[in-house]
């Protein structure tokens, strides 16, 4: 049961990673689309609005499966400069992060909300509705909560060491 947890759990980060990819392939669309149309002498609206848009999807996407990867940012020196007490540390980190991670979803997933029900929309060109941009970052928020309430709890309950980033050894940084 717990393999099939870990193969979904590990599909879904997978899945946002490869979506916050698409994103990054959609600014790459939406750059060259308002290049031509500059060359064209026509006017793309809003172009820059729906970039910024690709760019919050691809960084809130990406998080989780960045997370799992090892390539978030860790204090790898300070961890292995405490020999015993790594594991405390650890479960310390992982634990304040979910919490923090739990928090910030919840108040992303209210905040699209509130841009539902009051109407919000972009003040750019576009004159987006902005609940359907923050979808994206309230998703991601949610899967990166659930990734370090993840961790956590398989730092806590076992003895997986926390995520290491590939190729790295403890002398290495």
């Amino acid at each position: 049961m717990l393999r099939i947890l870990r193969r979904v759990l590990d599909g879904l980060y997978l899945a946002c990673g490869l979506a916050g990819a698409g994103f990054l392939i959609a600014i790459l669309g939406l750059i060259l689309a308002q290049m031509i149309a500059r060359w064209t002498g026509n006017v793309f609206p809003g172009g820059t609005d729906y970039a910024g848009y690709a760019m919050a999807g691809a960084s809130f996407l990406a998080l989780a499966y960045a997370l799992n990867r090892g390539a978030h940012i860790r204090v790898t020196l300070l961890l292995n400069s405490l020999g015993r007490r790594r594991r405390l540390a650890e479960i310390w980190c992982y634990g304040v992060a979910a919490v923090t991670a739990v928090f910030f979803a919840r108040y992303a997933v209210k905040a699209n909300i509130w841009s539902h029900k009051l109407n919000d929309v972009s003040q750019g060109q576009d004159a987006t509705p902005l609940w359907i941009p923050q979808i994206v970052m309230s998703v991601g928020t949610c899967v990166l909560a659930l990734a370090l309430v993840d961790q956590f709890l398989r730092v806590l309950l076992t003895r997986h060491p926390g995520v290491e980033r590939p190729g790295l050894s403890d002398g290495d940084g």
